[in-house]
């Protein structure tokens, strides 16, 4: 008979590999455990939007389209060398807030985004998580950066826009309110008439931690790379994940919703 401590190997490489296991799925869970509604950030996410239509070209054109107008002068040589299109426009808005060239400019990059939907590639799982909480009664919200006119042709293509509506919060004409700011967090919150603490914010970059922090929603951090996920846990993410499969196997395994008590029927 071999004694328990004598045992070596591919036991504590089990041992080792479950535990590894439960510490990425513990911080997970309690997020799920504690949401009855989720707001989603968009680009990053629910999809890429620029997988297909580079956003450093969307960026590119918008600088392009000023210099043409003769306003190079309107932005510093970072901000023309930037590959964020959000970027050259908040930096036009903060020279002209609400101004007819902000408009016009803002109106550009929503087309752009228009066609980038044509191209988006899905985040892995995305889709079926998202379809598994709208049918625990968990509500759904977006919050983005991005034009909610991109994120409703976005999800109409996918048949996902009933998961969300009417609760689609995204980039208006006040700039400043972009995130950050929480302005997109507490009108959801506010719409659904959600408590911070009973709900959750899926994000990918740094502005979404923040926000999240300042409408006191808990936040969970999507990461596709080593790279996102160490901005994400510089920026204060105590919980970031590379995949959202573990979060649709813990939801379809019982974990949130509890046969819908959680959720918007059981309040």
């Amino acid at each position: 008979m071999t004694s328990d401590t004598t045992r070596t190997g591919p036991v504590a490489a089990d041992t080792e590999e479950a535990d590894t296991e439960k510490a990425d799925t513990e911080g997970p869970t309690r997020l799920l455990d504690d949401a009855r509604f989720v707001l989603w950030d968009f680009d990053g996410p629910v999809c890429r939007l620029f997988a297909g239509h580079s956003a450093e070209r969307v960026a590119a054109d918008l600088v392009d389209w000023l210099e043409r107008r003769g306003l190079r002068g309107l932005l510093t040589e970072t901000e023309r060398e930037s590959p964020d299109p959000h970027a050259v426009l908040r930096a036009v808005d903060r020279r002209h807030p609400r101004s007819d060239l902000v408009e016009e400019l803002e109106e550009r990059l929503t087309q752009e985004e228009l066609r980038a939907t044509a191209s988006a590639m899905p985040t892995a799982y995305a889709d079926p998580l998202i379809r598994t909480w709208a049918a625990l009664g968990v509500g759904l919200a977006v919050a983005t950066n991005n034009s909610p006119r991109v994120v409703r042709a976005y999800l109409a293509g996918r048949s996902l826009l009933p998961c969300f509506t009417p609760h689609i919060y995204g980039r208006t004409q006040e700039l400043r309110l972009l995130k950050p700011d929480p302005h997109t967090l507490v009108r959801a919150l506010s719409a659904m008439g959600a408590a911070p603490s009973a709900s959750l914010f899926i994000g990918d970059s740094p502005s979404d931690c923040q926000a999240a922090r300042r409408a006191r929603v808990p936040f969970l951090g999507y990461a596709r790379d080593d790279r996102k996920a160490k901005l994400l846990r510089d920026a204060g993410a105590d919980t970031v994940v590379d995949s959202f499969e573990p979060l649709v196997r813990l939801l379809r395994n019982g974990r949130n919703g509890r046969n819908g008590r959680n959720g918007r029927n059981g309040r």
